[in-house]
C-alpha cells in the first residue's frame, strides 16, 4: 500500500487506536480491511460517521478512522442511529459495525427495517456464531449442531442474514471470510460506493469463546488439557487468522487452530448477481453442502434510497437554517388541525 492516497491523506490517518481485543482475532483483520478500503477509495476520514452497538464488534470502530465521528450506541440499535445520522448529514458517508448477537438477536428489528428503508450505509457483521463478551453462549447465527464450551449441543437452525436481506429487498448483499483480504478489501470497497443500504457478512472467528471440540467455527487451545485453559477468564495468545485467496468458482477448506474446517466457496464467474430468486438459490444450496458462499451474492442499483422517498433536499439538514426547518406557529396549527 502507498503512503498515500489519492487525496494525498496518509494511510496513518485512517488508522485509530491499538486493539483490546483478543490477540488473533478475526475482528482484527476486518479492522484492516476497512481502513484499507477506506484509504483505497479516497474516503475522507472526517466525513465518515461510524456507528456500533454493543459487543466485541462494536468496539472495533475505535480502531479505525480516529478522525471520523462515531457512535457507539445501545444493544441492537446501531441501525436506527446510523439511519437518523444518515438523514441529518447526508453527506456523510455512514459506516456501521455489528455482531451476529447484536443483530440477528436483540437487533433483528432494527436490521429488518434498516433494509426495509433502504438507508445509505455499509453494514458489516462481525459473525463468530457466539457472544464473545458474555462468555461465549450461542448466538442466532449459530450453527445447528455446533457444541458449545460445555459439550451442549445448539438445536436450533441458525437465521442466515445474507439469505434474509435479500428477501427483504436490500440491493447490496456480501459474504466474506475475515482471512480473505483479496476478496473482503474490495467488497467494502464496493459496499462504500453503492447509494444504498449494503450488507456484509463476515465470517471472524472468535479465538477465546468458540476454541473447543465440537464447535463448527473452533479454535484449539494452545496446549492440549492445559489447566489454566479451563478459566473462562484465560484468554489464550493466538497467531493472526492466516490470509488467504479464494479462485472464482471454486472452493478452499480453511483449517482452523484446532483441526477443524471451514469450506468457503467463491461465486462463478457466470454468477448473476442481479438474479433475486437465483442468490438465495445459490445461499441455500452453499449451506445445504455445508459451505459459505462468498462474493457480492446480490446486487440491485434501482432501488430507491431512503433520500428519495423522503425527497429530501440536496443540503444536508444538520446544514440548513433553523427558519427552514422549523414549522411557524401557525404552520403548526395547520397541521394539529387535520388530527381532530
Amino acid at each position: 500500500m502507498s503512503k498515500e492516497n489519492i487525496l494525498g491523506i496518509p494511510v496513518q490517518d485512517y488508522k485509530g487506536a491499538k486493539s483490546t481485543l483478543c490477540a488473533g482475532c478475526g475482528h482484527d483483520s476486518i479492522t484492516d480491511k476497512i481502513i484499507k478500503a477506506c484509504f483505497n477509495n479516497g474516503v475522507k476520514p472526517n466525513m465518515v460517521a461510524k456507528m456500533s452497538g454493543i459487543g466485541c464488534s462494536s468496539k472495533t470502530p475505535a480502531y479505525f478512522l480516529s478522525q471520523s465521528h462515531g457512535f457507539n450506541s445501545v444493544h441492537g440499535r446501531m441501525p436506527s442511529v446510523s439511519t437518523g445520522a444518515a438523514l441529518a448529514n447526508r453527506k456523510l458517508t455512514v459506516l456501521g459495525v455489528s455482531g451476529d448477537g447484536d443483530t440477528a438477536s436483540i437487533g433483528i428489528g432494527q436490521f429488518v427495517h434498516c433494509v426495509r428503508r433502504n438507508a445509505p450505509m455499509v453494514y458489516i457483521i462481525e459473525n463468530n456464531g457466539v457472544y464473545g463478551l458474555t462468555k461465549g453462549q450461542f448466538s442466532a447465527t449459530a450453527d445447528e449442531g455446533s457444541k458449545s464450551k460445555r459439550g451442549v449441543p445448539n438445536e436450533i437452525p441458525p437465521i442466515d442474514l445474507t439469505s434474509l436481506a435479500i428477501q427483504l429487498g436490500c440491493g447490496f448483499v456480501g459474504k466474506s471470510f475475515s482471512g480473505a483480504p483479496k476478496q473482503l478489501t474490495p467488497l467494502i470497497q464496493a459496499a462504500l460506493s453503492y447509494q444504498g443500504t449494503a450488507i456484509i457478512d463476515v465470517i471472524s472467528p472468535c479465538v477465546t469463546f468458540n476454541n473447543h471440540e465440537g464447535s463448527t467455527r473452533s479454535y484449539n487451545y494452545v496446549k492440549e488439557h492445559d489447566i489454566e485453559l479451563q478459566n473462562l477468564d484465560y484468554i489464550p495468545s493466538y497467531t493472526p487468522i492466516e490470509e488467504i485467496e479464494i479462485p472464482q468458482g471454486e472452493s478452499t477448506d480453511v483449517e482452523l487452530h484446532d483441526g477443524s474446517m471451514i469450506r468457503l466457496t467463491a461465486t462463478k464467474d457466470d454468477y448473476d448477481v442481479y438474479n433475486r430468486n437465483g442468490a438465495i438459490a445459490a445461499i441455500n444450496d452453499s449451506m445445504e453442502k455445508g459451505e459459505h458462499l462468498t462474493g457480492l451474492l446480490y446486487l440491485d442499483n434501482s432501488k430507491k434510497t431512503l433520500y428519495d422517498d423522503l425527497n429530501l433536499c440536496e443540503t444536508p439538514l444538520a446544514h440548513l437554517e433553523e427558519e427552514r426547518t422549523r414549522p411557524t406557529k401557525e404552520k403548526l396549527q395547520e397541521i394539529m388541525a387535520r388530527y381532530k
